[in-house]
């Protein structure tokens, strides 16, 4: 395995990479060597311009390292070692779009692409330090991710810069030799060269990498079988949708006329169905088993059992008989034929990214407001509002979860101020995104289980703060899908949500928990809408919607409120297992008929009624 780290992420084939290989993590600092600039710099000032000219991307590039015109890495600094499973560093590469515009192409490659690329002030090493964070809880060294503003703060930085402007458009644009595969140097090192970068190597210790029952099938794709053993395992993959076999040969002409037909309909079957093929020219135990005499020969399964079988190259025979296979293994939900506006549709979870007096918020905490921990976190975020998120560098995370694990024990009204600082961070999904890599997730947990350890004792202000934290979490997808999937982390965030539901005396911790619970269903029907499988565990749907519907039965103050609570309900509900506990709720607890209810509480909650009302009968 190699994964390099530019701005940009290669990994070959993640499919083959084991979930739990540690990883090395190594800084490439390349620069500009033997150029007129780095000349010029030697003469007229002191400080080694060099050591930190990081060239950016304007446009999507996929380079092997040491094949680009960056020339060669000038130091390669070793900064740690990473468990972090390769499918959740891709995941918080994702859910960076929005602050670095990563474009995701292929499966097997990946990119970063800069569309505000500056020299001085959003260049690749804030990618890079971001990222580090993630992968190690520390950033690059100090001492290049300040060397720009140290070279801006020289009257020969100032100078400069116009002309470095000017020829930093030529040099990121410049055209890049052909990629080349590098020859390895040693244990996993790869020549390298680019800006700033991370590269990820396999540890020496590690398992060599074999694809195993643990690993995810690729779906979207014609999978090759030569084996019993390996037929065997493809077709067990999809014993609970549906798999079909083109038994081909080397010498049939005819069989070659539908190899496109089939490869487009494994794309268009996705994760739905298994397509394979079988070249019983090399497979003579498939043949003899599957007692196949002329090809091609299709077999379809259904849930594990045969089905059909038809003889002939014809394109349209297959197509047909491919597409009915999925439909009778994925029959179409009864809500799919309905129209509803709302319920039908994506939805954006919904956050708190209002910024109080950051000054008066400090000054709450006593003399737990003069830690560097509290003063790095509102510098983050007050160069966050100022300047935006991408020229916002991150604090030292792990020192401020370190701090705030010794303030939760504090006096209620001390902790409220702190949890609110740690919400205006959260709005940024680097920092959201660095709790989904946290070890055990120790400080979520902590924090969300907070208001539910002190019961009756926790006071309004740090209860609605934890609700819009917990809320702003969500910006990351990936610590979102674990707040979902993992028990340790979604027992908490229920207990809030249900205990926070239950507050009759403030609507606006109502109106937070409905909130929270939205974007609780709205993650999940999303996986719904892509027909894939739920997030959230059905016990946990059904103690949601329980209180979601005690909630809604009770609630006649806050309009706001049962808007929330008819939404959760609505997306919990859509296309939910017909067979399921979560429907069998619905109907005891008579949720039709306190949607129902609420349908002359405000007219504009009129057509959600409606809607709701059909998803639950």
């Amino acid at each position: 395995m190699e994964v390099e780290l530019v701005s940009r992420v290669r990994c070959h084939n993640p499919s083959l990479v084991p979930k739990s290989m540690q990883s090395t993590i190594r800084l490439w600092c390349l620069g500009a060597s033997n150029t007129s600039l780095e000349q010029e710099s030697n003469k007229r000032n002191d400080i080694p311009i060099r050591l930190w000219r990081s060239p950016g991307l304007t446009s999507v590039e996929d380079r092997y390292p040491g094949a680009t015109h960056h020339g060669r890495p000038m130091q390669v600094i070793p900064l740690g070692k990473t468990d972090l499973p390769m499918e959740i560093i891709l995941e918080y590469l994702d859910s960076l779009r929005q602050i670095y515009t990563i474009e995701l192409l292929k499966l097997r490659l990946f990119y970063m692409y800069l569309h505000s690329y500056d020299l001085f002030t959003h260049n690749c090493n804030n990618f890079t330090n971001d990222f580090a964070m993630f992968l190690l809880g520390k950033g690059i060294p100090a001492h290049i991710t300040s060397l720009p503003q140290t070279v801006l703060n020289t009257p020969f930085g100032q100078m400069l810069k116009p002309q470095l402007d000017s020829a930093m458009r030529g040099i990121t644009q410049a055209p890049v030799a052909p990629s080349a595969i590098p020859q390895q140097n040693g244990a996993g090192q790869v020549r390298s060269n680019g800006s700033y970068n991370i590269q990820a190597s396999p540890s020496t210790t590690g398992a060599s990498v074999h694809m195993n029952g643990s690993s995810r099938l690729p779906t979207g794709q014609v999978h090759y079988a030569t084996t019993l053993k390996k037929l065997d395992m493809l077709l067990d993959s999809a014993k609970n949708s549906c798999a079909v076999i083109f038994f081909t040969s080397a010498t049939c002409p005819p069989c070659k006329l539908v190899y496109p037909a089939y490869d487009e309909l494994a794309a268009e079957a996705g994760h739905k169905a298994v397509l394979i093929k079988v070249d019983l020219s090399e497979a003579y135990e498939i043949g003899s088993k599957y007692q196949v005499r002329a090809t091609p020969t299709f077999m379809s399964f259904l849930k594990g059992q045969k089905e059909s079988e038809w003889v002939g190259a014809s394109e349209s025979q297959l197509r047909g008989n491919v597409r009915m296979l999925l439909q009778m293994a994925h029959p179409p939900h009864p809500h799919t034929n309905l129209r509803l506006r709302t319920l039908q549709r994506r939805h954006k979870t919904v956050t708190y990214a209002k910024i109080p007096p950051l000054e008066k918020l400090i000054a709450k905490m006593g003399p737990r407001g003069t830690d560097p921990a509290i003063n790095a976190l509102k510098d983050f975020i007050t160069t966050r509002e100022a300047a935006g998120a991408s020229d916002a560098p991150l604090p030292s995370l792990p020192s401020i979860t370190s701090f705030i694990q010794t303030i939760l024990d504090d006096p209620p009204d001390t902790v409220f101020p702190v949890v609110d600082l740690l919400r205006c961070a959260s709005i940024d999904p680097r920092i959201s995104g660095y709790f989904a890599a946290e070890h055990a997730h120790t400080t979520v947990i902590n924090i969300l289980s907070k208001p539910h350890t002190l019961g009756v004792k926790c006071p309004y202000s740090l209860r609605i703060v934890t609700l819009q934290l917990a809320c702003n979490l969500f910006t990351s997808p990936l610590l979102a899908h674990q707040l979902l999937q993992k028990g340790e982390l979604c027992t908490p965030l229920l207990q809030l949500i249900t205990s926070s539901l239950l507050d009759t005396a403030h609507p606006p911790v109502r109106v937070a928990a409905a909130s929270l619970a939205f974007n609780i269903a709205a993650v999940n029907h999303v996986r719904r809408l892509d027909e894939q499988e739920d997030l959230l565990a059905e016990p946990s749907q059904v103690e949601l919607m329980a209180s979601l519907l005690e909630t809604l039965s009770n609630e006649g103050e806050s309009k706001d409120s049962i808007r929330g609570l008819l939404t959760a309900i609505g997306l919990l509900a859509y296309a939910a297992s017909r067979d399921g506990e979560l429907v069998e709720v619905c109907q005891a607890l008579g949720a039709k008929e306190m949607a129902a209810g609420k349908r002359d509480f405000s007219d504009d909650l009129r057509e959600l009624v409606k809607e709701v009302e059909q998803v639950v009968a």
